[in-house]
C-alpha cells in the first residue's frame, strides 16, 4: 500500500473577525447559487437528452458575472465558485456511476454551510492562514500540530448549524505508514445493549450519547416549537441552542468512534464485522433513535478507512448469516432465537452460550474461512471499502 501518499484532512476551529464572518457568509451564499444555477442548467439540458459538462457550466459562470442581476458573484473570490461546479461535476459522475441519486439544490437553511479554497487562494506561512479577499490571518485554534513540512492542497471552510466556525486543511500526511503485521484476529457483533461484543468475549458499553441529553434536547425543542415561524432574532437563537445540543451529541460520539476504531485497528490484523443495512433498520420506529445513536454505519466508515491506511483487513459477513442461532462449539443450527433470549444451551454439545459473543465468535470464524476458500453461494451486494465473505480472497495490499 502507498501510504506515502496519504492525505489527511486536519481539521480546526477559528474566530473570524466581523469582516471575515461577513466575507465567509458572502461567499458561502455565492456558491450555493452558483451550484443551483448550474444544477438548473444541467437538469433542463437532461430533459433535453443533452450532456452539460465542467468547461461549459464555468463558461456560464463567467457570462453569469457579466450580468446586472449576478454581479454580485465578481465581489467574492472565484475559486471558491469553481470548485462548487467541480463539485457538481462530482455528483454528476457518482450518479451516473449509480453510486448517488440526482443532484440536489443546496438549501439557505438546511445545506452545508462551506466554500473551498485551492493553493491560488490562500497563503500558508509560519502557520498562519489568510484566504483571499482578507487582509487579516485567521485565528486559528491550532489543537494539534500540522505534519511537519506540511503545505496544504486545499483548505475547506465551514459553519454548522451551532455557528461554530472550522477550517480544514488537506495535506500529505507521511507519518501514516503500515502498522507491523500480527496474527491477531476479531470477530464483531454489533448490538444496543453493548455497541460492540468482540469474539474474544470483551464487551463495549453503549454510551448513549443522545439519551444523556435528551431531557435537555427536549426541553430546547419544545421553546423553539413555541417561536414564530420565519426568520425572527428569538427563533433564530432558539434554533441556534437545539442545534448547540445536537453538536454535543454528536461530537462526543465521533470521538468515542476515532478512539475504538484506531484501538480495534491497531491490535489487530483481520477484522471481521457484520455487513448490515442500517438504513434499512432505521425504518423500525421502535428502534431508529437507539440505532441512530449507535451510529454503526460511522463505525464501519471509520473502521475501513483506518484499515486500508493502516495495512489491515476488514471482511464484511453477509448479512443473513445465522451468527446468533449457530452454536459456535459444534456447528449445530438453532431453529429460531428472539431477541429476548440472551443465553442459552445448545441441545447438541451442552455449551452455554452469551448470544453475543457466541455471534462474534461465528462471525470471526466464517471471516477467516471466507477469506481463504470463500464462503457460501448467495449472492452479496457491493460493499464499498469493506470485503464480503461470500466467494472473495484476502484484501491485497496496493503495491
Amino acid at each position: 500500500m502507498t501510504t506515502s501518499h496519504v492525505k489527511r484532512a486536519f481539521k480546526y476551529r477559528f474566530y473570524p473577525t466581523d469582516a471575515q464572518a461577513a466575507e465567509l457568509s458572502r461567499t458561502f451564499g455565492c456558491v450555493r447559487k452558483v451550484y443551483n444555477l448550474a444544477l438548473a442548467a444541467r437538469t433542463e439540458a437532461w430533459a433535453r437528452q443533452e450532456r452539460v459538462n465542467y468547461n461549459q457550466t464555468s463558461a456560464m459562470l463567467t457570462a453569469w458575472k457579466k450580468t446586472g442581476e449576478l454581479a454580485y458573484l465578481n465581489d467574492v473570490s472565484s475559486v471558491p465558485l469553481q470548485q462548487a461546479l467541480r463539485h457538481l461535476q462530482m455528483a454528476f459522475a457518482n450518479f451516473f456511476a449509480k453510486r448517488a441519486k440526482y443532484p440536489r439544490f443546496k438549501s439557505r437553511k438546511k445545506s452545508r454551510r462551506s466554500a473551498e479554497y485551492t493553493t491560488s487562494a490562500f497563503r500558508f506561512r509560519d502557520g498562519t492562514l489568510t484566504l483571499a479577499k482578507m487582509t487579516e490571518p485567521l485565528d486559528i485554534v491550532w489543537s494539534r500540530p500540522l505534519p511537519e513540512g506540511a503545505s496544504p492542497s486545499t483548505v475547506t471552510v465551514s459553519q454548522d448549524a451551532a455557528g461554530r466556525w472550522f477550517v480544514s486543511l488537506l495535506c500529505e500526511d507521511p507519518s501514516v505508514q503500515p502498522l507491523p503485521a500480527t496474527d491477531a484476529a476479531v470477530g464483531i457483533d454489533v448490538g444496543l445493549d453493548h455497541l460492540l461484543t468482540l469474539s474474544t468475549g470483551q464487551k463495549v458499553a453503549n454510551p448513549r450519547h443522545e439519551r444523556r441529553d435528551r431531557t435537555r434536547l427536549a426541553k430546547a425543542q419544545r421553546q423553539l416549537s413555541r417561536k414564530a415561524r420565519g426568520d425572527g432574532a428569538n427563533r433564530v437563537k432558539a434554533r441556534r441552542k437545539v442545534a448547540k445540543i445536537y453538536a454535543r451529541i454528536a461530537d462526543r460520539r465521533r470521538d468515542h468512534l476515532h478512539k475504538l476504531t484506531t484501538r480495534l485497528v491497531r491490535e489487530n490484523q483481520t477484522i471481521v464485522i457484520e455487513d448490515l443495512t442500517v438504513r434499512n433498520m432505521l425504518k423500525n420506529r421502535r428502534l431508529a433513535r437507539a440505532i441512530s445513536d449507535a451510529a454503526w454505519a460511522d463505525f464501519r466508515s471509520l473502521l475501513e478507512y483506518k484499515a486500508r491506511w493502516y495495512g489491515r483487513n476488514v471482511i464484511a459477513v453477509d448479512r443473513w448469516f445465522p451468527s446468533s442461532r449457530l452454536c459456535s462449539a459444534c456447528g449445530a443450527l438453532q431453529d429460531r432465537m428472539p431477541l429476548n433470549i440472551r443465553t442459552w444451551t445448545c441441545d447438541s454439545c451442552g455449551t452455554t452460550h452469551d448470544r453475543d459473543v457466541n455471534a462474534a465468535k461465528n462471525i470471526l470464524a466464517v471471516g477467516l474461512t471466507a477469506s481463504v476458500c470463500g464462503a457460501g453461494t448467495r449472492p452479496q451486494r457491493s460493499t464499498p471499502g469493506g470485503q464480503s465473505a461470500t466467494k472473495q480472497k484476502p484484501l491485497q495490499r496496493e503495491p
